[in-house]
């Protein structure tokens, strides 16, 4: 598998947790498709089976999928993302409203988005077990196999859902942030839900009120892990505040790519209080980490922008820049 170069905008960016600020908004005209609501239109398929593993009695269990597209786009190469519900993996489904929320925030600027369903594998205590149980893990590791899934399905069908197969990013809140972050740090572990072949790799993660357990068994963290952006509420009461600062000053100090941002007085994947900064910020992030400025069918005038910008920020935080230069992320077949 090659991988291209991170664009050079990604080392400004992730100085910005140090800094404890927001994440700019990229330069460019308006409209700017990946930005912007440039789509107001949108258009929803759902029920769209993406593979198959056994459920907790051993039986197949078809995964299926909603995806989202803006309508009337005739790009046919556009950046995706897999949205991932939370649940305590005991319950929840594709219609979890932050995680629809997200998904047509996404789609209004161009993606295609995709909310999916998972094995609900949990022992029933998962969102309350510190230390998790083992089952909770085996849970975690069967709903991270089953994204993986979901972004190969994608890579698969790229064609026919004029997706660009080296931009799909990753995001979920609650358990499904847990998911994501297991995705985007344990990429190698691919599991068996279908469509095997293509990379599982995510290009960008986004976690809502997600940690990882310190005993969730996934491998040191590795600088060419996926880029992340965590959001956790300081008045969190089901994943403390506290274990989402832990997660993400582990991360940074084994080099991982990652841009924490604290909500304040937020509680648990606070949608209804910070959905807007949620989603505009996810935005900005991916934007940058997936090189949306040179995507197809941006005008040059983007690129021309987003570069300009690029350079102002590795100028502010020389430090971050020269530790984190030329770091690898983005998967190519």
């Amino acid at each position: 598998m090659r991988r291209r170069a991170l664009p050079a905008a990604l080392v400004a960016l992730v100085a910005l947790l140090v800094a404890g600020c927001s994440v700019p908004p990229p330069s460019g005209p308006a409209p700017l498709r990946y930005r912007d609501v440039v789509f107001p239109q949108l258009t929803e398929t759902d029920g769209l089976a993406y593979g198959s593993a056994p459920d907790a009695q051993g039986n197949p269990q078809t995964l299926t999928l909603d995806m989202y597209r803006p309508t009337g786009d005739t790009q046919t190469k556009r950046p995706a993302i897999v949205l991932v519900h939370g649940g305590g993996f005991i319950a929840g489904d594709s219609k979890n409203s932050a995680m629809v929320k997200m998904a047509k925030g996404f789609a209004k600027r161009g993606y295609v988005a995709v909310s999916i369903d998972y094995r609900l594998l949990g022992d029933g205590n998962c969102a309350r077990e510190d230390p998790p149980s083992q089952q909770c893990i085996d849970a975690a590791f069967a709903a991270q196999h089953d994204t993986q899934a979901a972004i190969r399905w994608l890579r698969r069908y790229a064609t026919q859902y004029g997706v660009d197969p080296l931009r799909i990013a990753v995001g979920g809140g609650s358990a499904g942030a847990i998911t994501a972050l297991a995705v985007a740090v344990n990429s190698g572990d691919v599991g068996a839900s279908g469509n095997p072949g293509y990379s599982s790799r995510a290009t960008a993660a986004v976690s809502i009120s997600g940690v990882i357990p310190s005993n969730l068994g996934v491998p040191l963290y590795d600088p060419s892990d996926t880029p992340i952006i965590m959001f956790h509420g300081t008045a969190d009461g089901s994943a403390p505040f506290a274990d989402g600062v832990r997660t993400a000053a582990d991360l940074s100090q084994a080099h991982v790519p990652v841009i924490f941002e604290s909500l304040d007085g937020g509680g648990h994947v606070p949608m209804a209080q910070f959905g807007d900064t949620i989603i505009s910020q996810s935005v900005n992030f991916a934007y940058a980490i997936m090189d949306l400025a040179h995507a197809a069918g941006q005008p040059r005038a983007a690129a021309t922008a987003f570069s300009r910008q690029a350079a102002e920020l590795r100028q502010r935080f020389p430090a971050a820049a020269k530790a984190l230069r030329a770091r690898p992320a983005i998967p190519d077949r």
